[in-house]
């Protein structure tokens, strides 16, 4: 019998996705559900809705308060947190990059230590070094910078984008059960729980 299966969309410059990709995989496991990770672009979106920066750079209110409560979560699930600067980094070649490597068997902890290089280590993720180590670390060819860069695989991260804006995505993380989207790491639950019954 196969497995109850949502999408995930997340985004390598998103302070909340950090969360969720460093703890999706377990509870993932745990609730028997399969999950499509599909990395995208939020900038896009964003300038959609006429924003040239993340909302929490925009609302310095939101902004304090977005730090303040990633500040307490990432205590509580054990982990690391530094401000990336700048911030949101440019996440566009790291998003290529997972593209190819979530098709082999290191491509989620690659896409841990891309968040780890940013949000725990302080590192620029837009610099081909730094995904070069992460790469290395998940046991991952380094080739697949290049191999990134390929017109097909650009192609394929626009059309995600767009998929993710015509599907009613607005941020990251989110999760898709068909047409039922949840956004937020505190959504991760709930969007488990309800792929199971579907």
């Amino acid at each position: 019998m196969p497995r109850p299966h949502m999408e995930f969309f997340f985004e390598f410059a998103s302070t909340y996705s950090y969360l969720t990709v460093m703890r999706l995989p377990a509870l993932a496991e745990a609730a028997r559900v399969q999950v499509t990770w599909r990395p995208f672009l939020l900038g896009p979106i964003f300038k959609a809705q006429g924003w040239n920066t993340s909302p929490f750079n925009i609302y310095a209110a939101k902004g304090n308060y977005m730090w303040r409560d990633m500040e307490r979560r990432a205590k509580r699930q054990g982990l690391d947190l530094q401000r990336p600067d700048p911030f949101p980094q440019n996440s566009l070649l790291a998003a290529r990059v997972a593209q190819l490597a979530l098709a082999e068997h290191g491509g989620i902890s690659f896409c841990q230590n891309v968040y780890l290089a940013q949000f725990d280590a302080g590192q620029d993720i837009s610099d081909p070094t730094v995904l070069s180590a992460c790469l290395q670390a998940a046991k991952l060819s380094p080739e697949l910078l290049e191999s990134a860069q390929a017109d097909a695989n650009k192609h394929t991260l626009r059309q995600t984008t767009e998929e993710a804006a015509k599907r009613g995505i607005f941020g990251a993380p989110s999760f898709l059960d068909g047409d039922e989207l949840f956004w937020g790491d505190d959504q991760l639950e709930t969007a488990l729980d309800w792929a199971k019954r579907t």
